[in-house]
């Protein structure tokens, strides 16, 4: 038990094992009291240290301001040295000239002498060296200007000297000594421009322009590498723009030298020539930044930056060009740009495309059959959003190109997800969906969201692409076609996905029956031999009867879920009746039954046949989906089928009524199976075959009500809506559609 304090301890028995408070406290108050000593004797030692290192510092300081000085009092001793030395150099030639004038007046007056006097010799010979140096006073005053680093007056008195004797040798040394000091002055980092242009205007009047001109580029190299260094270290917080800013400092400082140069120089082609080469050096330095400090390269911020760097670049070397023609840097700058921009493009649209099958690995039936679409132009927009119209106006095609082969993996995943898909290749095995469309609203939903994306989203989100081109190329450039066929090649890809589902709506439909519903060339020779043209009740055969009615059942689950896309509704409907009666044409073993020489052959089969792809083509023509394909497929089935026939004895003139009979016959059974009177004549096996609506009520209004529903997406049958396959063949029929607009279509021959 630990005490409180001291005086406690009476009032408690003392105990060996129990250490009393007191002592306690003094043990650590000690160790304490220990430790505080020591540091306050640390620090007063770290005081002393302190005091010490200013004072010697302070110490050095005021040495080092003696030391200054003195040098100051040196020079003006020299400077005053120089000038007594001058002036005693006068004294001395007024010395000469006064005793050679005393020794000429002697010898005047002593004519007799013949023998000049020695001293007289070397005196005249000192005067004759005196005076023929060119103004020595000019040179001194020269020294003392270069002394005194008075530089403009020394270039003033030197040039003026120059015009009277150029080729006065004791003139080059002080022209050296002048133009050490000039470059001097240039190479100061801290020197403004404009003393820097008096200091290069200096060594052209000494006849060194190469050397000024040198001067000139290596004084804004400099500048500009010191600004782009204290730069350089902000780059990571403005990753989007910083190429901007570095853009900015390059070709401004690229402006500046070039002006200065023509001011300085003349627009001589060797200097301009010298400008262009440092300027090239620089912007290849300004592109190696703009690598180094990029963010990562498949991020969206890379692409930005890169763009950004693209527009600010070739927008400087518009406004170069236009200060001088001959600083065309537009070329240098995308080759050198190219390379990086389509890499960041490459990993970019490969992220889209990691995007695009991971939203087909979550397996959401929500997202696929409702957000697919969305989700796809915003990864496509993710990546235009970044991109400025320099970017376009240069990149646009390979960013087309881009956004077509993302199409193109948006189809091949919503192909992987209808069902039977029999090509594995489409999508990697890696990229397993576990999404499967299995009704026809499902599948029809996909195919209408790869028909939002191809016919309305993209194009309205790559105008831009194009209306940049067509401002740049003018009127009459080739921007339409260019837009076709890169329009052509998504209605290409939105093909793979249409003929996919029909090619596998088809074969279900026809390998799945079993019986009389199975749609197979053995039916044609069940006839009973008996004409159908005697026959008022002539009807198409089952198959074809089912194959009506699932066409009004795809018609009217298209007409809800393709609300308000009834040209894709069209688009779909034909495309499916092309297929069934592209399978019939061929399909081999469909036609080897009739040349089978053990088959015999009755005139009613052919008639049967004839009315089954009329009835075909009255589906389509009535249903308003009628295409030039479907007319020619037809037409080459039957004279298949009557070539077939004819070769086992059937004389298709006096077997085959006329063509109005066919048309009348299709058209009136569809009008029955619309109305439903043709259930009561098929058995029950049969009725699941032909659903021409959905409730299964007995009553006979709600019924008729049903069957009123059901017509409505099959225009009413009249004259004026239905062709005749008469006229059909005459030519007189509507052109294909292959995922192009009807009334392009129409105009095709």
């Amino acid at each position: 038990m630990v005490m409180e304090s001291s005086e406690e301890d009476d009032e408690y028995v003392a105990h060996e094992w129990i250490t009393p408070q007191s002592s306690v406290s003094a043990a650590y108050q000690s160790h304490t009291e220990k430790g505080i000593r020591k540091l306050c004797s640390e620090l007063l030692e770290l005081k002393d240290a302190v005091e010490n290192l200013c004072g010697n510092m302070q110490s050095k300081y005021l040495a080092f301001l003696r030391l200054h000085e003195e040098v100051v009092e040196v020079e003006h001793e020299l400077i005053n040295l120089q000038k007594n030395v001058s002036a005693q150099g006068i004294l001395v030639q007024d010395l000469i000239r006064g005793v050679s004038r005393e020794l000429e007046t002697w010898e005047k007056l002593d004519p007799d002498c013949t023998k000049p006097d020695p001293v007289c010799l070397e005196l005249t010979e000192l005067l004759a060296k005196t005076t023929t140096d060119p103004k020595p006073s000019f040179l001194e005053t020269l020294d003392g200007f270069i002394v005194e680093h008075r530089v403009e007056e020394a270039l003033h008195l030197l040039e003026t000297e120059e015009k009277e004797n150029v080729q006065a040798a004791e003139l080059l040394k002080r022209k050296e000594m002048l133009e050490d000091q000039l470059v001097t002055i240039a190479q100061q980092s801290s020197l403004s421009i404009f003393e820097l242009k008096k200091a290069l205007s200096g060594l052209i009047k000494l006849d060194k322009p190469v050397l000024a001109h040198q001067l000139l580029l290596k004084a804004y190299g400099s500048k500009l590498q010191k600004r782009v260094e204290s730069f350089i270290p902000s780059c990571s917080v403005y990753q989007e723009t910083y190429p901007a800013t570095l853009s900015q400092l390059v070709f401004s400082t690229i402006s500046n030298a070039a002006k200065d140069s023509v001011s300085l120089f003349g627009d001589a082609s060797s200097y301009t020539n010298r400008v262009v080469q440092w300027a090239e050096y620089e912007i290849e330095t300004f592109v190696r930044l703009v690598k180094e400090n990029s963010p990562l390269l498949e991020t969206a911020s890379a692409l930005r930056s890169a763009s950004v760097c693209i527009q600010a670049s070739l927008s400087h070397c518009a406004i170069l060009e236009k200060q001088q023609k001959v600083l065309k840097f537009s070329k240098v700058v995308l080759v050198l740009l190219t390379p990086y921009m389509e890499e960041i493009l490459d990993l970019n649209f490969r992220r889209a495309r990691r995007r695009v099958v991971e939203m087909g690995r979550e397996g959401d039936p929500e997202v696929m059959l409702t957000s697919s679409a969305k989700v796809f132009m915003s990864v496509i927009k993710d990546n235009l959003d970044q991109l400025t119209p320099m970017a376009i106006s240069h990149f646009g095609g390979i960013v087309l190109n881009k956004i077509l082969q993302l199409f193109d993996r948006y189809v091949d995943m919503l192909i992987k997800a209808l069902p039977n898909t029999e090509d594995d290749s489409l999508v990697d095995s890696k990229e397993h969906l576990s999404f499967r469309a299995e009704t026809d609203a499902q599948q029809l939903a996909l195919i209408g969201a790869a028909f939002s994306v191809s016919d309305e989203l993209l194009p309205v989100a790559v105008s831009q692409f194009f209306n940049l081109q067509s401002e740049k190329e003018g009127p009459g450039g080739g921007v339409n076609l260019e837009y076709k066929d890169w329009k052509r090649h998504l209605g290409h890809s939105l093909d793979r996905l249409r003929d996919h589902f029909c090619r596998q709506y088809v074969l279900n439909f026809v390998y799945s029956r079993e019986g009389e519903a199975r749609l197979d060339a053995r039916m044609y020779l069940q006839g009973k031999g008996d004409d159908l043209f005697w026959d008022p009740e002539a009807l198409p055969s089952y198959p074809f009867q089912a194959l009506f009615g699932r066409l009004q059942q795809l018609a009217s689950v298209a007409g809800d879920v393709l609300l308000g896309k009834e040209k894709v509704q069209k688009i779909i409907l034909s495309r499916l009746t092309e297929t069934v009666v592209m399978w019939l044409s061929d399909e081999q073993e469909f036609w080897e039954v009739f040349e089978n020489d053990t088959v015999q052959l009755q005139p009613s089969g052919l008639q049967q046949l004839i009315l089954d792809m009329r009835f075909i083509v009255e589906i389509a023509v009535c249903g308003r989906y009628s295409t030039r394909t479907i007319h020619q497929l037809v037409s080459a089935i039957i004279m298949h089928a009557i070539r077939a026939f004819s070769a086992k004895g059937i004389d298709p003139q006096s077997a085959l009524p006329e063509d109005e009979w066919f048309v009348d016959t299709a058209k009136a059974a569809i009008s029955k199976l619309v109305q439903g009177t043709s259930g009561s004549d098929m058995s029950d096996g049969h009725d699941e075959h032909i659903i021409l609506h959905d409730d299964d009520d007995d009553d006979d209004e709600e019924e008729e009500s049903d069957s009123e529903e059901s017509t409505d997406s099959i225009p009413s049958l009249d004259e004026s809506s239905c062709d005749s396959f008469a006229s059909a063949v005459a030519g007189e029929i509507e052109s294909p559609v292959y995922f192009t607009d009807p009334d392009e279509s129409d105009q095709q021959p």
